[in-house]
């Protein structure tokens, strides 16, 4: 079946239900994983990716097929965590950058955590980056998204996407070999 009948499925309301627990099964792990790349907790990752299937669900039929149905919901697990990130800040009196370092002083706490010394310090390096760049290169380093593919979803040029990229890497880098 290709997507645009999928999306039919998805969008009729004789098929609907059996379609989405279809499109859960089938993006459930890639979107937990590009989501707790972003939130880095296990609950914050489930609590995000339960609020983006709500978005998906809502908002399908607002789906212009413009780009990949993928691409379109990495786009709203994105935003969804990115939200959650600055919400969760907020709440605690926290800028957003002030958060994410708390989260990761506090990351071996997660029971779900299965990194190591080597973990932490790349995402210790990774939060000093600008928040694009954080974007950028854990897209493209932990979820191995194609240059394209990030452009869809972050409405940016292949071109200033694979220098940001670049550029995180560089300073990742200098980071690690710097606190070594």
């Amino acid at each position: 079946m290709n997507e645009h009948e999928f999306i039919q499925e998805l969008l009729d309301p004789q098929t609907q239900n059996k379609a989405f627990e279809k499109l859960v099964s089938q993006f459930q792990k890639p979107l937990y994983y590009h989501i707790r790349s972003i939130v880095l907790l296990h609950d914050d990752a489930d609590d995000v990716l339960q609020n983006t299937f709500v978005k998906v669900f809502q908002h399908l039929k607002n789906f212009k097929q413009e780009s990949k149905l993928y691409t379109w919901m990495f786009r709203i697990a994105t935003n969804e965590a990115l939200t959650h990130l600055s919400q969760k800040a907020k709440k605690n009196g926290r800028t957003s950058l002030e958060h994410q370092a708390f989260v990761i002083d506090n990351l071996k706490a997660d029971v779900y955590f299965e990194g190591d010394d080597i973990q932490l310090k790349l995402q210790k390096a990774i939060l000093l980056l600008p928040e694009k760049q954080q974007l950028v290169f854990k897209m493209r380093y932990f979820n191995e998204l194609k240059y394209e593919e990030l452009s869809e979803i972050l409405g940016t040029s292949v071109g200033a996407l694979k220098a940001s990229y670049h550029h995180a890497v560089k300073k990742i880098e200098a980071h690690l070999l710097q606190t070594n």
